[in-house]
């Protein structure tokens, strides 16, 4: 076996209730005054009260502006608010997006340079600012990875910034702050969360440490996610969900995601998809491609899925998993073709020639695309 190495959040505390541990956390930290991140809906909902509540002796402020599918300018207007007043830390209530732009701002704050310069990996030069986060939804793995994702309006595509200076100080993982998501913000991000767990576990950069969460991960979601969506209020569900995206999350996050997501990216930021839809229009397309590649770990993610396996042939099982990915989708109520977003056909080279440039996830993908090749999936899926 090569060396393996892993990263995640440098402190995680995840069930019911764990919300409550935040004043602790704070205290370790020196936070006092912190900046709060969130989004108009969180707000709106009643979930920040939750988190706000915990905070009578505190001052803070709350910038409520982060959009679903955060641009620069998000970022840019999220930096000269926390500059404004003399806060001491952040702390991110919302989902991935939310996450993301507070993340990418704590390493901005202290950046003297254009941001657009810390896309790629490891350009950013450190972080000082401590900073809490709180998912609210199940989810993008955000609390735990050292990726932010934003969307480049100009260049129309969504790019990452990655680095360990991501890796936030605490990550609350509590599953009553998931009990007011939408539930198309439940079906998209949890979809989401299984696309991050069957491409960590099929990367061409997975370890044991990686295969292990990502089975667990998967056999979690592909349960729970239905449950979740059909019963909102159910919290046994809601909390299967939240440690399936947190496993999930720390998988993808040390092995990387391949061929779906570098799909998605194009497709989300020509045309405004939330990246949890992307992901799920792409998803069993991408999977029909990649298992000649890795037939005998189709018939693993098969298992993780119940699936009968009697009598089965690999080929059989990988069939089984791609027939189950279409269900699921369903399921939840995801759209499962390109067109039905009203996207022309036209489009669909200029989407394939954003996405071969992609080559940060592309190479973790288990089997090799071209150009072509990439045109054929979308194509598939439209």
């Amino acid at each position: 076996m090569s060396v393996a190495k892993f990263k995640s959040a440098h402190e995680v505390a995840v069930g019911r209730e764990s919300i409550q541990e935040l004043k602790d956390y704070m205290n370790k930290l020196g936070m006092n005054n912190p900046f709060i991140v969130t989004d108009k809906g969180i707000r709106n909902s009643g979930t920040l009260e939750i988190v706000t509540s915990l905070l009578e002796d505190n001052t803070f402020t709350i910038y409520d502006h982060v959009a679903p599918e955060p641009e620069m300018v998000i970022v840019e207007a999220c930096k000269k608010a926390f500059l404004n007043s003399k806060h001491d830390g952040i702390i991110a209530v919302g989902g991935g997006s939310v996450l993301d732009t507070a993340k990418i701002m704590a390493v901005y704050a202290e950046y003297d340079g254009p941001l657009a310069s810390l896309f790629g990996e490891d350009k950013v030069p450190g972080r000082n600012t401590p900073i809490i986060v709180i998912p609210t939804t199940a989810g993008t793995g955000s609390e735990v990875t050292n990726i932010g994702i934003l969307s480049d309006t100009q260049a129309q595509v969504k790019k990452g910034i990655v680095s360990n200076h991501l890796l936030v100080d605490v990550a609350l993982v509590d599953p009553i702050m998931t009990l007011s998501c939408p539930k198309k913000i439940t079906a998209a991000s949890g979809i989401d969360a299984l696309v991050h767990a069957i491409e960590a576990y099929l990367s061409t950069h997975s370890n044991e440490i990686t295969d292990a969460l990502s089975l667990k991960a998967m056999k979690l979601i592909i349960n729970s996610l239905p449950k979740a969506y059909a019963q909102p209020s159910n919290i046994d569900a809601r909390e299967d969900m939240a440690m399936g995206s947190l496993l999930a999350g720390m998988a993808f996050g040390n092995a990387g995601v391949g061929a779906v997501h570098a799909l998605a990216y194009p497709l989300g930021g020509r045309f405004h998809i939330s990246h949890g839809v992307s992901n799920s229009l792409l998803l069993p397309y991408v999977m029909e491609w990649n298992k000649m590649a890795c037939v005998e770990r189709f018939r693993d993610i098969a298992e993780a899925f119940d699936e009968n396996l009697v009598d089965k042939t690999n080929e059989q099982a990988a069939d089984l998993v791609i027939t189950r990915l279409h269900k699921i989708c369903s399921d939840v109520e995801i759209p499962q073709k390109i067109s039905s977003f009203d996207i022309p056909e036209s489009i669909l080279p200029e989407l394939a020639a954003d996405a071969i440039q992609i080559d940060r996830l592309l190479r973790n993908n288990p089997r090799q695309l071209s150009e072509q090749d990439i045109l054929a999936i979308y194509k598939s899926a439209y």
